[in-house]
């Protein structure tokens, strides 16, 4: 990045909605990769999906402590949910599942526009989690014991989305860091539908 970098919108289409535009089809694997694992057929299968959000967490968590983004990025570390998924596998007596790899990022080694990319999916993942907390309650969970780290923000899931959105959106960046952004946002989702894929396949074998 540098002072003059310029924001590629010739069409005056924001970030967002390319991004949006750009990993559609990612996004759609992941969700019928998830909803293909039932996670709200019981707590046992909502245990499944705490333990993909808290490896997914965990690679990202660096990223609130990073100085640049917290510049760029309204209450960074108010959108922090590593700790809230924490909370939610206790509540339910689960371990996180075991990772063999470091995470994803460290907070003083980022490539902004990558970084941005993954970010953009953390946020928007909250944006959709309406719908699932609604499923959650339906297992007696709720956004004070089981299912917090889907709870909305205080001021309402659009507005916290659209602060968000808002800033991401005027970051300068130049062409080639914009590709950066989109291929970090698709290897977001990729990385959830690995996760899933991972700790829901063993689950799936024995109850075959």
């Amino acid at each position: 990045m540098n002072e003059t970098a310029a924001i590629a919108q010739p069409d005056g289409e924001t970030r967002a909605k390319r991004l949006k535009a750009a990993t559609h089809s990612a996004h759609e694997a992941l969700d019928s990769t998830i909803m293909a694992g039932k996670p709200f057929a019981s707590r046992d299968r909502f245990g499944l999906f705490l333990k993909v959000q808290h490896a997914f967490h965990r690679d990202i968590d660096a990223l609130y402590d990073n100085a640049v983004l917290e510049e760029l990025l309204p209450d960074l570390q108010g959108r922090r949910r590593l700790g809230a998924v924490r909370q939610d596998l206790a509540d339910l007596g689960l371990e996180p599942e075991a990772v063999d790899t470091a995470p994803t990022f460290a907070a003083d080694n980022v490539d902004l526009p990558t970084a941005l990319g993954w970010l953009y999916v953390a946020e928007g993942s909250n944006l959709g989690a309406a719908f699932l907390l609604k499923a959650a309650a339906q297992l007696g969970l709720s956004d004070g014991f089981g299912a917090r780290h889907l709870a909305g923000a205080p001021e309402g899931r659009g507005l916290h989305w659209r602060t968000f959105t808002a800033a991401l959106d005027a970051v300068e960046l130049s062409p080639e860091e914009e590709a950066r952004a989109i291929a970090g946002a698709e290897a977001a989702f990729n990385r959830v539908r690995g996760l899933v894929d991972r700790i829901f396949a063993p689950a799936a074998a024995v109850a075959g």
